[in-house]
């Protein structure tokens, strides 16, 4: 049994000997006060992976017993998994079994400073962690931390630091600077593993006023609002020297002393330099200076206006110079010679000029006197005398006189005020004899009477290639007959112009032209119309008018009327508008008159005679306005050749399309037709020459056939003369007179009808004669003269039958027209019955027959 207890203590030493290192994160040492309390942050990392913490102990001042091998010590808490934690109710444990082990204790107490052990182990490690926890009877002064040296107007960061931080105990630091109110800070609290801290940063510019003075960070309750501890410093401010200077004004009349002192208020570091300086100069060795501890004297024994000026001292150390107030020495005396500035001069007429009297005095001059080429022109208090609108008459000389309590100063010198102005009354005169035309040479001239300073130039408006033969002198080449009023402007430094001047131009009447005044719509033949000559101007308006039609002269006045106009009147037209210039002629104007078709007419190319298998066109020739649009054409029967164009064109021409034609024509406004004209188509020579082929074997057949009619009659005679005598017949006669009607002449267009066809006209006639034979025939005297008695015939129904063949007129063939000529129908014949009586005288024309049977 002796031997098992060693063994064992041994098992475990090995055991706990091998263990691994335990990490935690947390403050080394914190700090606290009696009845505050301590806020302890902590994270532990246990070695084994996956295990957690089963036992905590806190022990407070622990100590290791090597008899038991284990701690000992006050145990302010522990925590086991078997029991609940056990602890004094001032501690709490905030953390879990994994890796928090955050600790609180409210309230602390003085006893509680030393260490405190935090025992934690798990199912197979152990480990005992230290923290120092410093705890005093009152809260500890804070920390200020200042930098190495403050310079006046560097800014810098002041941090007044205490390492304590609470959650249950709130604490504000505030800062105090000597002879102010509390200076406005920033606060801020760290509660973290690594530190536990509360501070407060300033940040403020120092100033040389700061030097030698406390500085005070406050720790406050901020529950209770009392004052826990604090903690003062002295600012040490380095600065350049701070001066004071006095008198701060100095007024001396000439020829009194004076004395200056400048006092050296504070350096840091001491000024290593001290000295007075006039108007920015170091003073001469003649003025006395007076040298005591922090304070340099000047004194001036005798001063003189030339003493007047700004004194200042200035002192230097190492942190650089530094310059006191200015102490301005007045020194009182008369006012000195006067002269006279001008703003500005030269001036411009009608600007404001501003004159100042310049007089070195003190007091300043309270009167003025002001002359204009030494006469006096203004009294007054101010030292500038304004002209608010300077005129010619300003210009002068100007001087002027100060006063003030001292007395009078006197005049030195002048000053000139010259005035400047544009060139006065300019006009412009036309220098031509009046009236100007159109095209004449114009000269111009420009005149002014006064300028200051000379004039230099001209100019002219309106602008244009005009030439200037000499300055002011102007030459218009050729005026034109709307040229614009003139002006001219005579220029120095500035320009005065003229009024404008017209030149009154003439010429002949401008932009001539017709104007149709009624009607407003189309000209229609039959309409009135009215017709006025208008123009845009004229110089001079005495105006004279006539009319030309076609370029001839038509009639006179502004107005050409038409009561009923015709077709005839329509032409170009144009007026003439004259005055004593000259002329203009508008251009033409065409006077349209819309008529319907009138005058138509059929004409035939080549000629009114083609021959056959030629080209013939008729055209329906017109006069219309508008043209004819639709034309319609007619042969000889009147019947429609459904044709609408103007020519009709008969391509190749036969001998049937011989004959009249007419055309119908229409437009919008009405409808006219043509007489008819007549076209003749002649047969060509190959029909010609069939023709004269059939026509001579015609007349060898009619040869032939009369031939047998001959040998018939004489055969016929030759039986009748074998008959029984013929008494009552044989001493008859008849003629047969073959009257042979004359026509009426053929108009010359309509000669040409065809060719004589002798197939077609030649045609037989037959008469029927008849002779009765009666009781009362009388004796006719026969062939030999003597007396013959008619005979009974043989038979009294015995009737002969003659045949008349129509002999043609010498001249009938063919294409050849008789003068006179004859019927196409039928010959008439009379039977002229020759007895006893006397014989009928013959007549021409008339072809005579013998009868005899």
């Amino acid at each position: 049994m002796h031997l098992l207890g060693p063994l064992f203590l041994l098992f475990e030493y090995l055991a706990f000997s091998n263990s691994r290192q335990w990490n935690f994160e947390h403050p080394d040492t914190l700090y606290a006060w009696e009845g505050a309390c301590v806020w302890i942050p902590c994270r532990y990392t246990i070695p084994e992976a996956g295990m957690v913490l089963e036992n905590l102990i806190v022990y407070q001042n622990y100590v290791y017993d090597n008899k038991t091998r284990d701690y000992n010590g006050t145990i302010l808490y522990e925590k086991t998994m078997s029991q609940m934690p056990v602890s004094q109710g001032r501690v709490k444990f905030l953390g879990d079994n994994k890796s928090n082990c955050t600790l609180h204790i409210y309230p602390v107490k003085a006893q509680d400073s030393g260490q405190l052990g935090l025992r934690m182990t798990s199912k197979s490690e152990r480990w005992m962690e230290k923290i120092v926890l410093n705890v005093s009877k009152t809260a500890p002064p804070p920390h200020i931390e200042l930098p190495p040296e403050l310079w006046e107007f560097q800014e810098v960061t002041l941090t007044c630091l205490l390492n304590f931080a609470c959650f249950e105990h709130q604490i504000k630091l505030l800062w105090s600077l000597e002879g102010s109110h509390q200076v406005p800070s920033v606060l801020l609290t760290s509660l973290t593993t690594q530190t536990v801290f509360t501070q407060s940063k300033l940040t403020f510019q120092p100033q040389w006023t700061h030097h030698g003075k406390n500085l005070t960070c406050q720790v406050w309750n901020d529950a209770a609002d009392r004052l826990l501890s604090q903690e003062t410093v002295w600012l040490d401010v380095k600065h350049s020297p701070k001066l004071e200077v006095s008198p701060k004004e100095a007024i001396v009349t000439v020829d009194n002393p004076v004395t200056m002192t400048c006092q050296v208020i504070s350096s840091n570091p001491e000024y290593q330099t001290l000295s007075w300086l006039k108007d920015g100069a170091p003073m001469r060795e003649q003025e006395t200076l007076q040298r005591e501890q922090k304070t340099l004297k000047l004194t001036l024994p005798k001063v003189t206006k030339q003493m007047s000026g700004k004194y200042h001292c200035e002192a230097r150390n190492y942190m650089g110079s530094s310059t006191s107030e200015v102490v301005l020495l007045q020194v009182r005396y008369a006012p000195e010679p006067s002269r006279v500035q001008i703003f500005s001069s030269p001036a411009k007429e009608g600007t404001r000029v501003n004159l100042t009297c310049i007089s070195q005095a003190n007091p300043p001059p309270t009167n003025y006197t002001w002359y204009h080429n030494n006469i006096e022109v203004w009294r007054g208090t101010d030292e500038t005398f304004q002209i608010p609108q300077v005129l010619h008459m300003h210009a002068g000389n100007y001087s002027c006189l100060a006063k003030n309590s001292l007395g009078l100063g006197r005049v030195d010198q002048e000053a000139e005020l010259d005035v400047q102005y544009s060139p006065k009354e300019v006009t412009m005169v036309i220098q031509n004899p009046t009236p100007i035309r159109e095209g004449d040479n114009v000269t111009l001239s420009c005149n002014y009477t006064s300028s200051n300073p000379s004039v230099t130039r001209y100019e002219w408006r309106p602008h244009g290639s005009w030439k200037e033969l000499v300055p002011g002198v102007l030459t218009i080449q050729k005026v034109a007959w709307n040229a614009m009023p003139f002006t001219c402007a005579a220029c120095n430094l500035w320009c005065s112009w003229s009024l404008p001047v017209n030149l009154q131009v003439q010429y002949a009447p401008r932009d001539v032209k017709v104007l149709l005044i009624s009607p407003r719509s189309e000209i229609h033949s039959g309409h009135a119309v009215l017709l006025r000559c208008n123009f845009s101007s004229s110089r001079p308006t005495d105006i004279h008018f006539f009319w030309k039609k076609n370029g001839i002269f038509l009639k006179e006045g502004r107005e050409l009327s038409f009561g009923s106009i015709s077709p005839e009147d329509a032409g170009s037209y144009s007026c003439v508008a004259s005055n004593s210039i000259g002329q203009s002629t508008s251009e033409a104007w065409v006077l349209p008159v819309l008529y319907a078709p009138r005058r138509l007419w059929v004409s035939i190319s080549p000629k009114d005679s083609v021959m056959e298998g030629k080209k013939a066109v008729l055209t329906c020739e017109s006069d219309a306005n508008p043209p004819i649009s639709h034309y319609t054409w007619f042969d000889w029967n009147n019947q429609n050749l459904h044709h609408d164009h103007q020519m009709l064109r008969l391509d190749p021409v036969k001998v049937q399309h011989s004959g009249a034609y007419w055309c119908q024509g229409s437009n919008r406004l009405g409808v006219d037709q043509s007489p008819p004209s007549t076209l003749t188509v002649y047969y060509s020579l190959q029909t010609i020459s069939r023709r004269v082929a059939l026509g001579v074997g015609l007349c060898l057949v009619i040869l032939f056939l009369a031939f047998l009619g001959v040998k018939f009659q004489r055969s016929w005679k030759r039986i009748q003369s074998q008959q029984g005598p013929q008494e009552n017949s044989s001493g008859q006669s008849f003629f047969v007179r073959n009257n042979k009607i004359r026509r009426a002449p053929l108009p010359e267009g309509l000669q040409s009808l065809g060719c004589y066809n002798p197939v077609m006209e030649d045609s037989i006639s037959y008469a029927m004669l008849r002779f009765p034979v009666g009781e009362t025939d009388t004796p006719r005297i026969g062939d030999a003269g003597t007396p013959e008695v008619h005979r009974p015939s043989l038979n009294r129904d015995n009737t002969v039958t003659y045949s008349v063949v129509q002999k043609r007129q010498v001249g009938d063939y063919e294409n050849v027209i008789p003068d006179v000529p004859e019927d196409d129908g039928i010959h008439y014949s009379e039977l002229v019955h020759l007895g006893l009586g006397e014989r009928p005288l013959r007549q021409e024309g008339v072809e005579y027959v013998t009868l005899k049977h």
